[in-house]
């Protein structure tokens, strides 16, 4: 469907947003209606048939506060299920309105936008109803190229994709959240190479690393005899990313007076180098990682509150790879084909016995140590076909699961040893046996049963 034959409702209680969006598509529309109290969806509905509803997350009524987009949109689901729906939703909500994808809505769009791509958002949802149902047009299981691709097709990733396609093209500040080796410098590429600010420089930075004297000019750069080594006049990270992006990785290891020193220029956009009296601009997107949990981020003794709300306007959380097991064979391949390319291999398969290995493997070092385990692979093979035998695991890894594993084995002998000793004390009265153990006699049989005793 054509947007200039389209009928649209839009609902939302900013009356701004309301008068932006009636004047952008009056001239672009067949019809535009617009409304401020969600309680009338029910009656506007009945009297129109609306192409196409547009729709806040979040209202100042007291139904399902916090969460009142989607109960209108299963509202308006079950009203009129053959219309589409795209939620309007500002950074914060980015979760909830990923949710409401699952709940029905066809797409959403992030507050402020550019009414060109509102435009094409509306337009792309119109031309999608016209698709068969039987013709879908699948998930999306890339981003990127080469060895800065990011891949998968599980659910968890598929959200991933749609942050990535939603918050790029604006200025928010991101904060990606996991453990090491799960990608979190990629999604920071992808978001970049997805930006505004692709044609513009995009600047890594293992602030992690970096040593108290090095922080500072490092980062905001310095003059010639600021200090002993200051040989010339240097750019720091900051004005060298000007106009483009700033990745700081692992900022979750930086000290209290790091990041109090960080905090000012990101408050005050503008850097001072070492040695200098005169502040300089800067212009820069902000995009931090660490696979520091955030529970543990919040910790005011670790790291401050005022930061965390400065970097972290949204918020990705990448899973490990034991929690996406639907992506490991995906990624296999894909790895499989570069290092066959690199290595001049044929173009090697993987025996059924190796896809089952990698499917079982917990991977505790995700997919960096998948990436790993199938480079190693590709240069051994000595045929066309990776059997489960040609699969060797991270040793590092492996003898970190291993002394886990011991540790528990440990644990588990020193309690059976001593419930046994306890109850030869009591002549096997399972009553006092379990009354010294400070265990119930239903608790104390379960450990029975479970060391065969």
């Amino acid at each position: 469907m054509s947007l200039k034959k389209a009928s649209i409702l839009v609902i939302d209680d900013d009356t701004d947003v309301l008068t932006a969006v009636r004047l952008l598509l009056r001239t672009e529309v067949k019809e535009v209606v617009t409304e401020k109290n969600p309680e009338q969806i029910p009656f506007l509905l009945s009297k129109d048939n609306f192409d196409l509803v547009l729709l806040d997350m979040n209202f100042n009524a007291s139904i399902n506060t916090g969460n009142e987009g989607i109960y209108w949109l299963q509202r308006i689901k079950q009203l009129q299920p053959s219309v589409s729906v795209i939620m309007i939703t500002a950074y914060g909500d980015i979760d909830l309105a990923v949710r409401s994808l699952k709940e029905g809505a066809a797409d959403f769009v992030v507050k402020p936008w550019h009414n060109e791509k509102l435009l094409s958002t509306l337009q792309g949802v119109l031309s999608n109803r016209e698709l068969p149902r039987n013709n879908p047009s699948g998930k999306k299981i890339q981003v990127g190229l080469g060895n800065n691709a990011l891949i998968g097709e599980s659910d968890v990733m598929q959200d991933i994709f749609y942050k990535i396609d939603k918050i790029a093209p604006t200025d928010a500040n991101i904060l990606i959240l996991g453990e090491n080796g799960t990608g979190k410098d990629l999604i920071a590429t992808a978001i970049h190479e997805q930006s505004l600010r692709a044609d513009k420089p995009f600047v890594k930075v293992d602030v992690g690393a970096l040593t108290e004297s090095l922080f500072e000019s490092e980062l905001f750069g310095h003059k010639k005899g600021a200090f002993t080594d200051a040989r010339e006049d240097r750019m720091g990270r900051f004005e060298s990313a000007n106009g483009g992006t700033l990745f700081l990785d692992e900022i979750g290891n930086i000290s209290l007076q790091q990041q109090a020193k960080l905090l000012t220029v990101l408050q005050n956009r503008q850097v001072t180098r070492l040695g200098a009296n005169q502040p300089v601009p800067i212009d820069i997107r902000l995009i931090c990682a660490t696979n520091i949990p955030l529970n543990e981020l919040a910790n005011e003794n670790r790291f401050r509150k005022d930061l965390i709300y400065r970097i972290n306007t949204v918020e990705i959380m990448v899973p490990p790879l034991r929690k996406r097991k639907d992506d490991i064979l995906l990624l296999a391949n894909h790895f499989a084909k570069i290092y066959a390319n690199k290595y001049l291999k044929p173009n090697i398969q993987f025996h059924e016995s190796a896809l089952e290995k990698l499917q079982h493997y917990p991977f505790p070092g995700n997919v960096r140590e998948l990436q790993y385990t199938i480079e190693r692979a590709m240069i051994m093979a000595d045929s066309e076909t990776i059997g489960a035998a040609d699969l060797l695991f991270s040793p590092i890894e492996s003898s970190v699961t291993e002394s886990q594993e011991d540790e528990v084995l440990k644990l588990s002998t020193m309690e059976k040893n001593t419930i046994m000793k306890v109850i030869d004390k009591h002549n096997g009265n399972i009553s006092k046996a379990a009354r010294e153990l400070g265990l119930t006699r239903t608790a104390l049989y379960r450990r029975l049963s479970k060391y065969d005793i």
